[in-house]
């Protein structure tokens, strides 16, 4: 079944200014948040390599890198499998983008330009249009950018830098929270309420707000994560 899955799905990303061990495992991580390779699945070198054609090498330095990120687990005398998406993981996840977005919120409310915050709107208004398409993944990546535009309005490299250190593991939550179709909606009027604050210079405004568009993904994701577990 597992090797049927990998058939059906995974294919190499092929970039040519990249190395290969790079190309692999970016493949395998876009796999993992996509959900292509489930949470549990079991990473073998041989399967991998043979479907990818490549050698056990990259495939195995891939796996490597992606333990580092928390998105793969070495379990003993079994080997290496998905990490599964915990509450606890989660939690640390969300607690340490809720303080750097305040920081670029408090950043971007001193140094935001009227053009910023036209780009936000128009972000807004993209990621509006994207949600009636339902595709999860352009969905995720439009919210993504609306978010990463508060980042670059910022006017700090470092804290953006710091953001993307962990921008995969965000990435993997917020998708688990967009999967909720039902949730979809308000983060339209959440983005709303964030540009308006923005614009009026309204810092507890907009953090107010950046905390209940946190919360939301919290508890949507704890619902789904304790919905696996029965």
């Amino acid at each position: 079944m597992q090797d049927a899955k990998i058939e059906e799905y995974l294919k190499l990303n092929m970039n040519d200014y990249l190395p290969l061990r790079d190309v692999v495992f970016n493949t395998l991580r876009q796999a993992i948040l996509k959900g292509e390779l489930e949470p549990g699945e079991r990473l073998m070198e041989v399967t991998l390599a043979n479907k990818l054609g490549v050698s056990r090498t990259p495939v195995r330095e891939a796996i490597r890198k992606l333990e580092l990120e928390g998105l793969v687990l070495m379990i003993p005398r079994r080997g290496a499998e998905v990490a599964s998406i915990s509450e606890k993981n989660m939690m640390d996840v969300l607690e340490v983008r809720e303080g750097l977005e305040n920081l670029a919120l408090e950043l971007a409310c001193q140094r935001i330009t009227p053009d910023q915050i036209i780009e936000l709107k128009r972000a807004n208004v993209n990621f509006e249009n994207t949600l009636s398409q339902g595709d999860v993944i352009a969905i995720a990546e439009a919210d993504e950018h609306f978010h990463e535009l508060i980042y670059k309005a910022s006017g700090n490299e470092k804290l953006v830098q710091v953001i993307n250190n962990i921008k995969e593991q965000m990435y993997r939550y917020r998708l688990e929270y967009i999967k909720d179709a039902k949730g979809r909606q308000r983060l339209v009027s959440e983005h709303k309420e964030i540009v308006g604050s923005l614009e009026r210079k309204d810092l507890e405004s907009a953090k107010r707000v950046m905390h209940v568009h946190l919360e939301n993904q919290e508890e949507t994701v704890k619902k789904n994560i304790q919905a696996v577990k029965k």
